[in-house]
């Protein structure tokens, strides 16, 4: 045990640690809380998890599902002349 008395495991291998709060991935989407809610009710943003009124989302789950939304640029038609 170390002198602090706190244990020797990195605080991501907790219950949680691979899960994000529904408040921490609007911040890191650059959305509000209410655009990952009204997502949720379109089954269109990504997956989460209920534990009561709290709402999760897996990280790697998060990045599948950024991946997915990546479309390539079109391109123009024509070209340079």
């Amino acid at each position: 045990m170390t002198a602090t008395g706190s244990s020797a495991r990195p605080a991501s291998a907790g219950l949680l640690g691979g899960w994000i709060s529904r408040l921490d991935l609007a911040l890191e989407l650059g959305v509000t809380v209410d655009t990952l809610r009204r997502w949720e009710a379109q089954r269109f943003g990504p997956p989460c998890v209920r534990a009561g009124r709290k709402v999760f989302y897996r990280r790697d789950g998060v990045r599948d599902w950024l991946q997915l939304q990546e479309v390539p640029s079109p391109r123009r038609a024509g070209g340079r002349r």
